[in-house]
């Protein structure tokens, strides 16, 4: 599977399909086909049309822009996605990383990584990529330390009461931080 995935730079008329995949990976009963969903510690949806737009309309190409949302292609079919937004001119911001359920645990993840990694150092000469994760989902935060990052010892709060990120199954969720190096 791996060969046969294109990248690019998502586009406006992009957005449908996104958030549909964007959801699916996340929520509800599509989500439990994959092992990174967050269906166990949250309902509702992952992010909304409007949000998707936003990061899209920045065009991540462009002089200035400070936000991408770079997409996996399986053929026409959107396999993953995954977010960037530069921070400062050393740091970058990396969330939204998405597989399809049905190719999770095939590599793509470890693609989506790699390349978002590259554009960071390449494009905007980054040399820090920061994450953060629920604390509670354990697996997914061991994944990434496999990849390189590594907790800061950070927490941050998780928007408990804002239905934009979803509807908390717990009250006690909360980000951890995590952080990599790279070479910009």
């Amino acid at each position: 599977m791996a060969q046969d995935i294109g990248i690019r730079v998502a586009q406006e008329q992009d957005i449908a399909r996104l958030h549909s995949l964007i959801e699916s990976a996340y929520r509800g009963d599509s989500a439990r086909r994959g092992w990174t969903h967050e269906a166990d510690l949250l309902g509702g949806q992952r992010t909304d049309v409007e949000a998707l737009q936003a990061i899209v309309g920045d065009k991540g190409e462009n002089e200035g822009s400070d936000q991408i949302l770079l997409l996996a292609l399986d053929g026409r079919d959107i396999a993953g996605c995954v977010h960037l937004q530069q921070v400062d001119r050393r740091l970058a911001y990396l969330g939204l990383l998405t597989v399809d359920p049905d190719r999770q645990a095939g590599g793509l993840g470890k693609i989506l990584l790699r390349v978002a990694e590259r554009h960071v150092g390449e494009n905007w000469h980054g040399r820090e990529i920061e994450m953060t994760v629920i604390r509670q989902r354990r697996d997914l935060i061991a994944y990434y330390e496999r990849r390189g990052y590594v907790p800061t010892g950070e927490r941050r709060p998780f928007p408990l009461n804002d239905p934009r990120y979803g509807l908390p199954k717990t009250q006690d969720l909360q980000f951890v931080v995590l952080r990599k190096e790279i070479n910009g």
